[in-house]
C-alpha cells in the first residue's frame, strides 16, 4: 500500500526529479490537459477530476510524510492538484495554458495572500491547502485575462 501512497505523491516518480519537480509536474498536467479533446474544458468531469486529484493527493501526501518528512519535495501530487484548480474552465487555447501555469507557479513560490498560512494545516492537508489556495488565485487571475480578451 505504501508503494501506491509513493506513486502517487510522487505523480508516477516526477518528485524524483529534484530541484524543479512541481514545476514539471505543473507543465506534465497541464500537457496532459492540453491534449484532451476541445470541449473538455466546458464540461463539470474538470471538476470531479480536480476533486478526486485532491482527495487521493491529501490522503497520500499525509501517508508519505511519515517516510518522507513533512512536506518533501518528492510530493509534486500537490502541484498537479493546484493546476488543475487553475485550469478549471480555461478555454483550449495555448495561450490561456500558458498563463494558467505562470500565475499558479507565482502564487505557489511566492506564496501571497495567506498560502504560506494554509501550509499550518497537519498532514497531508497543510501540502494540499497552499497550493489549493495558489489555484484559485491563478484561476482569478486567468478568468480575469480571458473576461479582458473578450
Amino acid at each position: 500500500m505504501m508503494k501506491f501512497h509513493t506513486l502517487i505523491a510522487s505523480v508516477l516518480g516526477i518528485g524524483y526529479v529534484g530541484k524543479g519537480a512541481g514545476t514539471v509536474a505543473a507543465v506534465m498536467y497541464c500537457i496532459i490537459w492540453f491534449l484532451l479533446p476541445a470541449g473538455y474544458e466546458k464540461t463539470n468531469w474538470q471538476v470531479v477530476i480536480t476533486i478526486l486529484i485532491f482527495m487521493v493527493g491529501t490522503w497520500s501526501s499525509g501517508v508519505v510524510d511519515s517516510i518522507w518528512g513533512r512536506d518533501s519535495g518528492k510530493v509534486v501530487i500537490d502541484e498537479v492538484a493546484g493546476m488543475a484548480i487553475a485550469l478549471l474552465y480555461v478555454p483550449h487555447h495555448i495561450v490561456f495554458v500558458i498563463i494558467s501555469l505562470v500565475a499558479f507557479r507565482f502564487f505557489d513560490i511566492v506564496k501571497p495572500l495567506g498560502v504560506r498560512r494554509a501550509e499550518i494545516l497537519p498532514k497531508g492537508w497543510g501540502v494540499m491547502a497552499d497550493d489549493f489556495l495558489a489555484g484559485l488565485y491563478a484561476l482569478a487571475v486567468i478568468q480575469f485575462c480571458i473576461w479582458i480578451s473578450k
